[in-house]
């Protein structure tokens, strides 16, 4: 009979599962991964674009609703902030696809099949040897 595992042993067969610790790897490696995507957009990339543009700062670009009166806020649609965010997304969904075709082409290279060398002809020893042994059989019987 299999003894029944208790839950603190299941959960440390769980987690120390390598698809576990590749998943936890990866968000690990993504949000910092996501850090360095963001500054190279907000600090180099943007920047670059609102100078092309006239010197428009995207974070900037707004549609005012309702301008602010007294203590009531403003109510404004930041259309620049949702620019910034796409070319965010478009950049990072970039650099994985670039990493993701790596990685494909790394694994082709390994699954290709080495083709094996043509069969050589038998050197004369050998030749000279199967002769001899031919010419043993047919003189036994």
């Amino acid at each position: 009979m299999e003894k029944k595992k208790g839950f603190f042993a299941e959960f440390k067969e769980f987690i120390s599962r390598g698809n576990v610790m590749d998943l936890a790897i990866g968000v690990i490696i993504g949000s910092a991964f996501t850090a360095i995507v963001n500054s190279l957009v907000n600090d180099v990339i943007m920047p670059v674009i609102g100078i092309i543009m006239g010197g428009v700062d995207f974070t900037g670009l707004k549609f005012v609703i309702t301008p602010a009166n007294g203590d009531i806020a403003e109510v404004a649609i930041c259309y620049g902030n949702f620019i910034q965010t796409v070319v965010n997304f478009l950049l990072v969904a970039f650099v994985i696809f670039l990493l993701v075709k790596g990685m494909n082409s790394l694994h082709k290279k390994k699954e290709e099949p080495v083709s094996e060398p043509a069969p050589t002809e038998p050197s004369e020893e050998v030749k000279l040897l199967r002769e001899i042994r031919d010419a043993v059989a047919k003189s036994d019987k």
